[in-house]
């Protein structure tokens, strides 16, 4: 295993298209990074980068101890997975796993022993004499990472490597990654765009947005709990945060609130500590809550009911609150029959207020999770209190 970091890492193309924008990244020895964001945010780019594919255009890149910026792909002691399988059709299973030893010059018994501990691992030895065609994309996709771990790397490079593959082979093949983080040695740098994956698989998430700019970088519960931005907030969670665009922080007696629609919700202790700490001045803001935060019941805000989805044992129950669409997730047990059935038109709801996430209306910024001092240092994560 080895660790990686990246020094303000800026990849510029011939005409001048900025993909990735002084990134700093440290990944610790035998840890799983992930990288998630949307379509063209530089993600893919930064981890080809670390595996010699792409020239780096300012920055450091360093693989243990090494600096890497000119080190050749094959000495980087790195593997690579990539979307496509990338498998050679004319090629056995077993061949096409064996491929990067022979050209290595390894010796046939430990070429041997090595592929049939992979195929052991990845559960895929009844395959090993057949060809890629016959087998299913989920296969396809384990004999890709065999080809890729049996190079016993210090550092596993993966790029999107199930979204080839149906919602069904994905969860399988989730756990799959998850169960062969824990039987070998390596330091996992892993790209996507599902947040699922993102959630389930990394130790830390990396959350980059268009531009090749990093947003937050976190623990999956951090990036849950504590998003940083606007951006962040709405990108983590599924079905996303819901959020009040008309807000308004104010002060009463000493204390915060939050007035949302006419209803004033008194912040919690931690909000009024670190509000405290930066001095916060009543303003604009827009306040989150996540739709599993959501609570029916009297007393709160009202909403007018415009789609539900049915899903098994939780209703996703979109409204329509004042101009903002808020979804709640409620459980199906003893849940009233006309919210079911679609005849239920208006529901109350509330929300406690220890769970509200509040954001500076103009700069989109967390007013108690951003960090600014960690932002300008291109390293953006949670302020901690």
């Amino acid at each position: 295993m080895a660790s990686v970091v990246l020094k303000n890492l800026k990849k510029v193309y011939d005409n001048d298209v900025t993909a990735v924008q002084n990134v700093n990244l440290e990944v610790a020895d035998g840890e799983f990074i992930v990288l998630v964001g949307p379509s063209g945010c530089g993600k893919s780019t930064t981890l080809r980068m670390v595996a010699g594919l792409e020239d780096i255009t300012e920055g450091d890149l360093f693989i243990g101890d090494r600096r890497c910026n000119d080190v050749a792909p094959k000495d980087r002691d790195i593997a690579m997975v990539f979307q496509s399988y990338a498998l050679y059709p004319h090629m056995t299973v077993r061949d096409n796993i064996a491929f990067s030893l022979k050209l290595r010059k390894v010796p046939k018994d430990e070429i041997n022993r090595r592929v049939d501990e992979a195929a052991e691992i990845l559960g895929i030895t009844e395959y090993l004499d057949r060809k890629p065609k016959a087998l299913s994309g989920g296969q396809r996709q384990r004999v890709a990472i065999g080809r890729a771990i049996v190079r016993e790397p210090k550092v596993l490079l993966m790029d999107e490597p199930l979204s080839n593959l149906d919602a069904k082979l994905r969860n399988q093949m989730r756990a799959e990654i998850i169960k062969l983080r824990k039987r070998i040695n390596a330091t996992f740098m892993y790209v996507t765009h599902d947040q699922t994956e993102a959630m389930t698989l990394g130790d830390r998430i990396v959350i980059m947005q268009k531009g090749g700019f990093v947003n937050q970088i976190g623990t999956p519960q951090e990036l849950y709990n504590c998003p940083v931005n606007l951006f962040v907030a709405g990108f983590i969670g599924a079905p996303q945060m819901n959020f009040f665009n008309d807000a308004k922080l104010g002060i009463r007696d000493g204390r915060y609130f939050a007035s949302i629609k006419g209803k004033d919700f008194e912040l919690s202790e931690l909000h009024q500590k670190a509000l405290k700490a930066k001095d916060q001045k009543p303003c604009d803001i827009v306040a989150g809550i996540r739709p599993d935060h959501v609570v029916l019941g009297e007393g709160g805000l009202t909403g007018t009911v415009e789609v539900t989805e049915m899903m098994g044992s939780s209703l996703h129950l979109h409204t329509d609150c004042q101009g903002d669409d808020i979804v709640m997730i409620v459980s199906t047990v003893g849940l009233d029959q006309g919210l079911i059935n679609g005849t239920t038109k208006t529901v109350s709801f509330n929300f406690p207020a220890e769970l509200l996430q509040i954001f500076d209306k103009e700069t989109g910024n967390n007013l108690v999770w951003y960090d600014e001092a960690s932002a300008k240092a291109n390293h953006p994560v949670c302020a901690k209190y």
